[in-house]
């Protein structure tokens, strides 16, 4: 199994989780705020898991990755954290109550 069809439930998890919570107060804030802590998330393990890579920590067998690389890092792995940053805030929306006016 490749680390892009593994990703594939999470992703897909993650968009019905954050549609979920499209009716819920301050959505477009909330995805204003998932896009940048992505961003940040995606610029960490950009230099993070370059590094470690580069330290011999682990590596990626060539036949479970695209190919496709930032520096060191499988595209792949950049996932994770954009589906975390997204998913996490849609979570905690969905389990805190509704309010009402």
């Amino acid at each position: 199994m490749t680390y892009a069809l593994l990703i594939i439930p999470f992703a897909v998890a993650t968009l019905a989780v954050t549609l979920a919570t499209l009716g819920r107060p301050r959505f477009g804030r909330r995805m204003a705020a998932s896009a940048v802590a992505a961003l940040v998330l995606v610029v960490l393990t950009a230099v993070f898991d370059n590094l470690m890579i580069a330290a011999g920590l682990f590596t990626y067998p060539d036949e479970h990755i695209s190919g496709l690389r930032i520096g060191l890092a499988p595209l792949e792995d950049f996932s994770y954290p954009v589906c975390a940053a997204f998913l996490v805030p849609a979570v905690f929306t969905l389990l805190s109550p509704r309010r009402t006016a």
